[in-house]
């Protein structure tokens, strides 16, 4: 496969062919033989639909230029063994699957569900030996674990099953092990957009059947990325609430989801919501419809090449974010990363838009940023969070592949 399909067009592709020779030879070191396949898995932008999927909204998710190379081979005895050249190594009795609590929030537990949802569709699947390295942001909110997951689902794939799961198939078992086995309440935005790669807008009103519809990035514009700082772990329960507070609204209406909930109903129902629910929990369902349709002017604008109504539903949806979906800070907390990092932007960037990125809370926040001041606001953003914590990332083509 063509590297610029992976990493984008670059005058000098070195340093990723030398990650993949490297990633061949220890294999062999370790092994005794090199690897039969090579596998990418990369990291993902969120550029719209904050907070969006787990209710079945629309979402619009890019792959990015930094992923995982795999080298893998298969093995007959039933156990996948992977060792990875920055984390411990993962090792998963492919005989013993069962949900084990120990292991919530580890690596093991995402295999384990990977490989049960498998066998629970009917697939045989067998063991493997693969050897790993990601230069995937480390607290960028740009997904590793999504991209670990559907990277496993693609390997059990290409080794025992044909190709016969499609991207979708791999999104939701991934999803499935994150949330049953990880026990992290995801939505399906990460694993998706992962799994299918390139820029795309998803609408999950069917999430076995989503429609996908593929765009072309604004030109001129590069992403940047700036991890603000903050501690994710011991946010789970900040974004488990987002979910269950929009679900609380949703049960108003006999309803599982806001999606189902029509938005004039909600509107004329708020009197009586005011009366049952926080006024968060209302707030949040508004910030869902809103973003919603948000996603849905993005698209248009794209499509027919409309730079500055896209970067204004970017804007829009950043302080939506922040004052009614309000995840961009943690109230109890003095020290507010993701804001200021918001804040700054807008003060450096002449011509752009930023929005949180992700989950919020604590983490990052993304920037679409014309070219001619990507150097200029890199530098001023680096002054602030650190010169390891603020990137720009290519759009790639492609989702979770085998190289080769």
């Amino acid at each position: 496969m063509e590297l610029s399909k992976l990493y984008g067009e670059l005058d000098d592709y070195t340093f990723f062919e030398s990650r993949i020779e490297n990633i061949k030879n220890t294999f062999f070191k370790n092994e005794g033989c090199y690897p039969t396949h090579i596998f990418s898995s990369s990291g993902r932008a969120e550029i719209l639909g904050n907070h969006t999927d787990h209710n079945n909204g629309l979402v619009m998710v890019a792959t990015i230029s930094c992923d995982i190379v795999a080298g893998v081979c298969k093995s007959d005895d039933n156990f996948v063994k992977i060792y990875s050249l920055e984390y411990q190594p993962v090792v998963v009795n492919l005989n013993e699957l069962e949900v084990n609590s120990n292991e919530y929030g580890t690596s093991n537990a995402l295999v384990k569900g990977i490989a049960k949802s498998i066998t629970q569709k009917g697939y045989k699947i067998n063991g493997f030996t693969a050897y790993t390295t990601s230069n995937i942001f480390k607290g960028a909110g740009v997904s590793s674990s999504a991209a670990f997951e559907v990277l496993v689902a693609e390997i059990f794939n290409t080794l025992y099953l044909d190709g016969k799961l499609t991207d979708i198939d791999k999104a939701i078992i991934s999803k499935y092990a994150e949330n049953v086995y990880f026990l992290k309440p995801c939505g399906l935005l990460d694993q998706s957009g992962i799994a299918i790669g390139s820029l795309i807008s998803i609408d999950f009103i069917d999430t076995d059947y989503p429609t996908i519809t593929k765009l072309n990035p604004p030109k001129n514009y590069s992403i940047v990325i700036t991890n603000t700082g903050g501690d994710h772990s011991t946010l789970t329960n900040h974004y488990a609430s987002i979910k269950n507070e929009m679900q609380q609204i949703a049960s108003h209406f006999n309803k599982k989801v806001l999606r189902e909930v029509d938005y004039s109903l909600f509107i004329k129902e708020i009197p009586l919501l005011t009366k049952k629910y926080s006024s968060r929990a209302i707030l949040r369902a508004l910030h869902f419809y809103r973003e919603n349709q948000r996603v849905l002017r993005a698209v248009n604008c794209l499509q027919v090449n409309d730079t500055t109504g896209f970067l204004e539903e970017i804007n829009q949806s950043g302080l939506s974010s922040l004052s009614v979906l309000q995840n961009c800070y943690v109230s109890t907390e003095t020290n507010q990363p993701v804001v200021l990092g918001i804040e700054l932007s807008r003060e450096f960037i002449k011509n752009g838009a930023v929005r949180v990125h992700g989950g919020g809370f604590a983490g990052s926040i993304i920037a679409f940023v014309e070219n001619s001041e990507v150097d200029s606001y890199i530098c001023k953003m680096q002054e602030v969070f650190g010169t390891n914590n603020v990137f720009k990332a290519n759009i790639r083509n492609v989702g979770t592949t085998l190289i080769k």
